[in-house]
């Protein structure tokens, strides 16, 4: 049973990857995945839930590789590469077509929309830990939110992956991350300075406070 519902799971990701999510019907993934399509409704209720738990899937298996990739980086330059190695890998696989399709099929089935977007959530905190673990040695991270730089980023790359998907053209994006790339080893090699110039709060004042007492009332104030 288990192997039924792997295959059904592999054959609607297969689907939605190649003929979109208007044709992901319950014969035609039954068909890819050699079964009979009453299984679907067994093992899943219906056709929009098996979408849904492709969904998943692809989401768990990006989650796991990326993890390994976050653990390498450092820096935020670093950062901005690992970004750059998931926009490719996603693009690449084909899991970018899964989402999109999954987002436009939302529009057309009641509270799709909503499931779609929980599945998206996992990758928010994901984005949101890489950035507060960069941010936190930098001299710059007080500055800045590592909740709406995350938002920002899924956001971005979401985005680039759509358009690079729709027009086969990636170039442009991938000229943006080598702009990016610029950007934060700047910042990186900057970082040392900021922090020197950071005064230190344990620093003694300028001009000492005398001591209270009597005789600090006799004591010239020039």
């Amino acid at each position: 049973m288990r192997d039924t519902r792997a295959a059904l799971v592999a054959a609607a990701i297969a689907t939605l990857r190649e003929s979109g999510f208007a044709a992901a019907s319950a014969r035609r993934i039954a068909a890819a995945a050699g079964c009979n399509q009453a299984l679907i409704f067994y093992h899943f209720g219906s056709v929009p839930d098996l979408l849904v738990a492709a969904l998943e899937e692809v989401s768990a298996r990006r989650m796991a590789v990326y993890r390994e990739l976050l653990d390498r980086t450092g820096t935020l330059g670093e950062l901005i590469d690992a970004a750059r190695t998931v926009f490719e890998a996603d693009l690449d696989s084909g899991n970018v077509t899964v989402l999109v399709e999954m987002i436009s099929g939302a529009h057309s089935v009641p509270g799709l929309g909503e499931r779609v977007s929980a599945c998206l959530a996992p990758w928010r905190s994901f984005a949101e830990t890489a950035v507060r673990d960069v941010l936190a040695s930098s001299p710059f991270g007080s500055l800045l939110a590592p909740g709406e730089i995350a938002h920002g980023v899924v956001a971005g790359l979401l985005g680039l992956e759509m358009l690079a998907s729709l027009d086969d053209d990636r170039a442009s994006a991938l000229a943006l991350f080598d702009r990016a790339r610029a950007v934060g080893d700047l910042l990186d090699r900057i970082r040392p300075l900021a922090a020197l110039l950071n005064l230190s709060p344990s620093a003694p004042p300028a001009h000492p406070t005398p001591p209270a007492g009597p005789e600090a009332l006799c004591r010239p104030t020039w």
